[in-house]
């Protein structure tokens, strides 16, 4: 009788990262960024502006919630990155973005798209240092 494998047990053994565990990390991070801020009503940001910065038991609740899921992603991409990695990685956007906004690319009047450029850009650096240790691991694609 053969034994089936469960992929998720190769997918352990091997360390290598499917697509799936990459945009779930990205998910991951945006839900963060974005629940931390974004330019709509509907973030930690507005919400805590709105009560006049008073900390109340679930605002500070939320916020606690939120500084884990940011310790959670920011410890991983540190760990993978580097904190001159992180930073170079978002420097490299910024400057990238700003070069688009002078070319016209970018609608600068837009302050709500720009914002949503930047938090998208933030998790999917987010993700990828999140990521970037399995990538690192699994090493070039083996034949098996």
């Amino acid at each position: 009788m053969t034994e089936q494998k469960d992929p998720r047990q190769a997918h352990a053994v091997t360390g290598r990262l499917t697509l799936g565990a990459f945009l779930a990390r990205f998910v991951f991070a945006l839900l963060v960024v974005g629940a931390t801020y974004n330019p709509t009503r509907y973030s930690y940001y507005a919400w805590a502006e709105s009560t006049g910065w008073q900390w109340r038991p679930p605002i500070v609740f939320v916020g606690v919630v939120l500084l884990i899921g940011w310790f959670v992603c920011l410890r991983a991409t540190l760990r993978s990155f580097g904190g001159l990695g992180l930073l170079l990685a978002n420097a490299f956007f910024a400057a990238l973005f700003w070069l688009f906004a002078d070319w016209g690319w970018l609608p600068r009047e837009n302050v709500a798209a720009i914002s949503w450029l930047a938090l998208v850009t933030v998790a999917a650096i987010l993700a990828v240092g999140m990521s970037w240790s399995r990538l690192w691991r699994a090493g070039p694609a083996r034949p098996t």
